[in-house]
Order: C-alpha cells, then sequence, then structure tokens
C-alpha cells in the first residue's frame, strides 16, 4: 500500500515537473549554452563556441552601462514614490468610512490598467505636441518654447518613473492595507492617551510593527524596477541615440533587432546575477536589522 501511495504522489508530480523541465528548465540551460556561442538569428547554422567572449563584449559595451544606470535612476525614482504614497494611501483608506471604498477602487484602476495602454497615453500626454506642452503653453502661457519631455534622456526617464509610480500605487496600497489591519488599535488608543499626535503614532507604532511588509514591498518594486521594458520601448525606444535603454530593451534589441542571441543571453544571465545580490544583500540587510 505504501509504495503504491508512493507511485501515485510521483504521478501527480510529473505534471508539473515535466511543464518545468520543458518550459523553464531546458530554456535556462540551452540560454546559458549560447552565452558562450557567437549565435546569431541570421545565420542559424553558424555556432562558433567563443568561451567568455560575450561576457566581455557586454561589459566593455558602452550601452550596457547606460542601460544600468538608467535602471537605477528609474529605480530609485519609482520605487520610494511608490512606497511612500502607497503607504499614507494606505493609512488614510484602511479603516472603513464614507467613500473609502470608492478611492481603493481608483487607485487600484492603474494597477489592472494595460501597460501598453498607459504607455500610450502618457506617450501622447508628454510628447511635443501633446496636451502637457498644450496646457503649459496655450491655456497657463508659462513658456514660448516647446518643452520636449521624451527628447531630453533625463525628462523622459523621470516621465517613465512617473507612469511606474502611477501604476504601482494600487499593488503598494493594498499590501500595507492588509498589513495595517493586523496593527493592535490598543496601541493607537494608548497613544492618543498620552498626547502622541498622527505622526508619531506612525513613526513609532505603525511603521515598526509593518516592517517586514516594507521590506517585502522594497524587494519586489526593485526587482521590477529591473524588469522595466514596455513603458520605455513604447515611450522612447530607447532613444535618443540608446540614451533611455534598459538592460531589456538592450537584450531585446540585440537579440531580434541586431540577431545577436550569444550577446543577449549573456547579458541575460549578467542581468540574473545583478538582481540575485541585490535580493541577497537586501535579505541580509533586513536579517541585521
Amino acid at each position: 500500500m505504501r509504495k503504491k501511495n508512493g507511485v501515485a504522489g510521483y504521478l501527480f508530480f510529473l505534471p508539473g515537473f515535466l511543464f518545468f523541465a520543458v518550459f523553464i528548465l531546458y530554456p535556462l540551460i540551452r540560454n546559458l549554452i549560447y552565452s558562450f556561442y557567437d549565435f546569431r538569428l541570421s545565420d542559424l547554422n553558424h555556432l562558433e563556441f567563443i568561451g567568455f567572449g560575450n561576457y566581455v563584449n557586454v561589459f566593455t559595451d558602452p550601452v550596457f552601462w547606460i542601460s544600468l544606470k538608467n535602471i537605477v535612476i528609474y529605480g530609485l525614482i519609482s520605487v520610494p514614490g511608490q512606497m511612500i504614497i502607497g503607504f499614507f494611501v494606505a493609512y488614510a483608506l484602511h479603516r472603513n468610512g464614507f467613500g473609502t471604498k470608492t478611492f481603493r477602487v481608483l487607485y487600484f484602476l492603474p494597477v489592472i490598467t494595460s501597460w501598453v495602454v498607459a504607455s500610450l497615453i502618457f506617450k501622447f500626454v508628454f510628447t511635443d505636441q501633446g496636451y502637457l506642452n498644450y496646457f503649459i503653453m496655450d491655456k497657463l502661457h508659462l513658456t514660448d518654447t516647446t518643452i520636449s519631455w521624451l527628447s531630453d534622456p533625463n525628462k523622459a526617464l523621470l516621465v517613465v518613473g512617473f507612469l511606474g509610480i502611477w501604476k504601482g500605487i494600487g499593488w503598494v496600497m493594498v499590501i500595507y492595507m492588509a498589513a495595517l489591519q493586523g496593527v493592535p488599535v490598543d496601541q493607537y488608543e494608548a497613544a492618543s492617551l498620552d498626547g502622541c499626535n498622527t505622526w508619531n503614532k506612525i513613526r513609532y507604532i505603525t511603521l515598526p510593527a509593518i516592517r517586514s511588509t516594507t521590506f517585502f514591498i522594497q524587494m519586489m518594486l526593485i526587482i521590477g524596477a529591473f524588469n522595466v521594458f514596455t513603458s520605455i520601448y513604447l515611450i522612447t525606444d530607447g532613444g535618443p541615440l540608446h540614451q533611455t535603454e534598459v538592460m531589456l530593451t538592450r537584450m531585446y534589441q540585440k537579440a531580434f533587432t541586431e540577431y545577436d542571441l550569444g550577446y543577449a543571453s549573456a547579458l541575460s544571465y549578467v542581468f540574473a546575477i545583478i538582481i540575485a545580490i541585490l535580493t541577497f544583500i537586501q535579505f541580509r540587510l533586513n536579517k541585521e536589522d
């Protein structure tokens, strides 16, 4: 009977393992192998072993360092913005009151909005002939010259960062709201009796009580910042002159525009290693705290 139960367990396990092996494990191994070869989509029959050549090309490619810098800038804009605004929205709406359910829905709507739709809307608003320039020039009369929001790399990264904040506030709000439900109400009541104001309650009661949630949100948002692709691809396409490239757009360009799969494979593993190192550092810092 025990043997039959063991066989049945393996049979239940087999479909999931086969799916994982075929669609995740095999592509990962194959991708690692390709990273050591000169392999191009334009000539599938040509497969030349070049060792760490692709990795050398990645680290000597100026666009790689530009893309890494842009990811850091995007993360510094979007991650704190989402966390700070999302927390205060959650704090304001976590208790049921008049209109709170409506505002929860309104703040969460951007989360379920398609990245494609949101990116195209932001592109329409911030383009040179877009609504924002029209409003600033023709309605407010603040300037007579067109502001190039998307042609200037620094402004373009700000636009994409604002999009990331707008899209992510609702998700952060929901996670924080769930955590705030676990903070004992009697602690707030005791603090009120001691004369604590709202800020001191947040600082000394709320934030310490939801520290693990804050760590989880921070980790997920940093990983999400490194995975930014759709907004950059649709709003700036990495331009002008690769100045707004990020790692995923660079990977996509190398694989499907220049057909250099070897370089793209090497870049994907460099990308994965960077995320793994950041995650490890975050866990260590959180453990020390």
